[in-house]
């Protein structure tokens, strides 16, 4: 069993705050500092250009990924990082269309995350009049899978709700019908087991900021199937994806496997703290924080429901139903929110009008739930957050 109190020792919270928003962005792990500090000065400072032979930098990007790899259910090898998720998500979904040349539909949903939709959007319009982003509402997916559809993009967890996506049984019911799956695994990977080979799943992407611990900023995921990964053509055909980099072809081939799908030089700091965030997972297994995050939740919405009648849920009520956040509807969300964050409860907020909280239970645990549930309350029935500077909207929400 995992030891949680354990890992929460490894992360470094604030005095007297109440972290609920590793969703969106997850706290440092102490070894983080160190693990950096010895890239920077032992690396960086002392080996300069040499640390990409000596040091492994080159290497990094699969080796991590391999780790990543584990936490998703992907076959070794057949992950690799760098860049951000947006560009991810571009490769993956101009590769699938490519595989799929005589349909022109990419097929979303209405829930998942606008930085997706806007990459899909802005391939189409790239390659002509006649490709379409196709969105219809989350429910309404498995029905408006058709012929004319080349790909199925979503994203496993909904960003604002939390609901969750059946992958294995879209995935078998699109592939029925000869169409590609790109899964996008922002809400899922670190906070639920993911199986993307034992789903059959073509593509996948995800980022490693959030669940995963590596920093603001830190590089996005791809994994490619095993029998598509040395027949895709890799749309951003960027030199470290060259078969061999170092011979500066001028024309591309591209590399051998998962590596044909690297871009550009590797974010090598954000790796290092990447590595030692999931120096965490050697002591924690998915499936038990999987149970206590259910556990978790339902504490929280319990807990809500009882003092806080002006918040409505959002969030599917089945713990197997929805990622690892809680979602309530509230008309003064925003200023609520903030309200919260200044009594050292930190969530976010969504709109229109969405209280998202995040529960990760490497680091959050039953007295937290029930403080954040005790200040909500406070906030919501006292009203404190009726005033002027709450309700002043920030440039992130």
């Amino acid at each position: 069993m995992t030891d949680f109190a354990a890992t929460k020792a490894m992360f470094h919270l604030p005095d007297d705050a109440t972290y609920l928003d590793g969703n969106s962005l997850g706290p440092l792990p102490k070894a983080a500092p160190k693990r950096l500090a010895r890239t920077m000065q032992d690396e960086w400072g002392e080996m300069l250009i040499t640390g990409w032979n000596k040091a492994g930098w080159m290497g990094m990007p699969t080796e991590i990924g391999d780790r990543i790899g584990k936490l998703i259910g992907a076959e070794p090898g057949h992950v690799v990082l760098g860049d951000t998720l947006s560009i991810k998500v571009y490769q993956a979904l101009a590769s699938a269309l490519e595989m799929n040349p005589k349909r022109r539909v990419i097929l979303s949903d209405n829930g998942n995350f606008p930085s997706d939709l806007y990459m899909a959007e802005g391939l189409c319009k790239t390659l002509g009049s006649d490709f379409e982003l196709r969105t219809v509402k989350p429910e309404d997916v498995e029905n408006s899978l058709s012929s004319d559809v080349a790909v199925l993009m979503l994203t496993e967890v909904d960003y604002r709700t939390g609901r969750l996506h059946d992958m294995n049984a879209l995935t078998a019911e699109a592939q029925a019908h000869g169409i590609i799956t790109v899964w996008d695994l922002a809400h899922s990977a670190g906070a639920l087991p993911v199986d993307v080979a034992g789903a059959n799943a073509d593509f996948a992407v995800g980022c490693t900021y959030k669940y995963l611990n590596s920093g603001p900023g830190g590089p996005a995921f791809i994994y490619v199937a095993p029998r598509h990964v040395n027949k895709v053509r890799p749309a951003l055909s960027g030199w470290l994806g060259h078969e061999a980099p170092f011979e500066f072809d001028l024309s591309y081939r591209p590399g051998s496997g998962i590596e044909r799908m690297r871009v550009g030089t590797p974010p090598i700091l954000q790796l290092a703290a990447l590595e030692a965030a999931m120096d965490v997972w050697d002591s924690a297994n998915i499936h038990d924080v999987r149970a206590q995050s259910i556990k978790l939740c339902d504490q929280f919405i319990a807990g809500v429901e009882a003092s806080c009648p002006e918040l409505t849920l959002a969030s599917p009520r089945d713990g197997t139903a929805r990622g690892s956040q809680v979602s309530f509807r509230f008309e003064n969300g925003y200023a609520a929110m903030q309200a919260l964050i200044v009594r050292g409860v930190i969530g976010d907020f969504r709109a229109p009008d969405i209280m998202r909280f995040g529960f990760t239970p490497l680091y959050i645990d039953e007295a937290d739930v029930a403080r954040a549930v005790d200040v909500l309350t406070d906030v919501t029935t006292n009203r404190l957050w009726d005033t002027p500077e709450y309700k002043m909207r920030a440039r992130v929400t």
